[in-house]
């Protein structure tokens, strides 16, 4: 086969995948990205959306343009054909907007890249990868060339908005610690956010209910095993004995109340040594299944332990363990993970749950939630479920599901 022909195939696949894309529904994020620069990079957890992204910005912007072009690089035609072969072919005949999906899975896709950014000045190259994937320590420098973005699940409005049309402005957190009360008069009194709050926390963060709701949980605990069993595997210097016992730590975290580490208990119970416990446990942080809080004195390495160790999201913890779940693990899980979007979050050393912005202290619970740890402190406030109203330094916990 030629290699015109093999270019004919790889764009009859492009122009397929961006037909059957729908943009009714556009994240925040499309607009949030520069699609000017020469080489723009956007990493995140597997499923929430990264690919919908690229070929809704292809369909609205270049439509079937024989300048653009999507390519998985996932796809079995790069097991035996290389990425830099195919763009040669692609720039030969007018091609200009280059769309890459799962880098990570290609061997040597930064150094390819590198050559096609150095190769086509006139050409721009956007790709995604898995939120582990770490270009500054990729062989090829492209953290001087590429401009990357991180992009995070649904949140609690972007649900709303996605699956029931209930559209609902982004609201900064000074808004909703000062106006609750303005912000959900606005919205109206026929809006009952508990109903739709309750399926959010399990299953709303990643957009796969849209492929329908039965499997769910099943989907979500699938993407979790190819992380873990595949793309650490490929990304990290794992031992394929340890999977199980990663599993096993997942579930201890799902299980327990808001998780403060024993270390050494942790690598008893796994049986993995406490150096590479440690190490597993920022190697999941950094593919978005764990969320680490530190005191925000102490930065946060590999030697050092985590004060506080969650799952990223509470659909997470609905999949692994949805009949032996904490409830008061399932509400911190939530405010951390919206808050983690757009604000620095921190362990709460002197009192609540958590510090945000080294200036803002919550305490995290049901609506029996008095706040007697933050009563005293400043800037102090109570985030409480089954609340429908700010009362004093009360606020109810859905309102953190509108900051992005």
């Amino acid at each position: 086969m030629n290699q015109f022909i093999k270019m004919e195939k790889l764009k009859l696949r492009s122009n397929q995948k961006i037909e059957r894309v729908s943009t009714t529904f556009k994240r925040d994020d499309f607009q949030k990205l520069d699609w000017n620069v020469r080489l723009m990079g956007l990493k995140g957890a597997r499923g929430i959306g990264k690919t919908t992204l690229f070929l809704q910005h292809l369909k609205m912007v270049h439509q079937f343009s024989e300048q653009a072009i999507y390519l998985s690089l996932d796809d079995v035609y790069f097991t035996e054909n290389k990425l830099v072969d195919v763009v040669e072919e692609f720039y030969r005949t007018g091609g200009l907007y280059l769309y890459l999906d799962e880098v990570h899975k290609y061997p040597n896709w930064a150094i390819e890249v590198k050559n096609i950014y150095d190769t086509y000045p006139d050409m721009q190259v956007f790709f995604t990868g898995s939120s582990i994937l770490n270009i500054q320590k990729s062989k090829a420098d492209l953290s001087r060339r590429a401009i990357i973005f991180s992009m995070q699940g649904l949140s609690f409005r972007q649900f709303l908005a996605l699956k029931y049309q209930i559209n609902i402005p982004v609201y900064s957190l000074s808004d909703i610690l000062e106006n609750a009360n303005s912000i959900i008069q606005s919205i109206g009194t026929d809006f009952k956010p508990y109903v739709y709050f309750r399926e959010y926390l399990q299953q709303g963060y990643y957009p796969l209910f849209t492929e329908g709701e039965d499997w769910y949980a099943d989907r979500v605990e699938a993407m979790i095993r190819v992380v873990i069993e595949s793309d650490f595997l490929q990304l990290h210097n794992i031992d394929v004995k340890n999977i199980r016992k990663i599993y096993q730590l997942l579930l201890a975290v799902a299980t327990s109340p808001p998780f403060k580490p024993n270390i050494q208990k942790l690598s008893e119970r796994t049986a993995i040594y406490r150096a590479t416990l440690l190490q597993y446990i920022y190697h999941l942080q950094s593919a978005d299944v764990l969320t680490l809080l530190q005191n925000p004195r102490k930065g946060i390495t590999q030697l050092q332990k985590p004060d506080k160790i969650y799952l990223e999201n509470t659909n997470l913890l609905y999949s692994i363990a949805p009949k032996t779940l904490d409830i008061g693990t399932v509400r911190e899980t939530f405010v951390i993970n919206q808050l983690k979007a757009v604000h620095q979050v921190n362990y709460a050393e002197k009192g609540g749950d958590v510090l945000v912005d080294n200036h803002y202290v919550f305490e995290i619970g049901g609506k029996s939630k008095q706040g007697k740890q933050i009563v005293q402190m400043d800037n102090a406030y109570t985030i409480a479920d089954n609340w429908d109203f700010k009362t004093a330094n009360k606020i109810p916990i859905w309102l953190f599901g509108l900051l992005y």
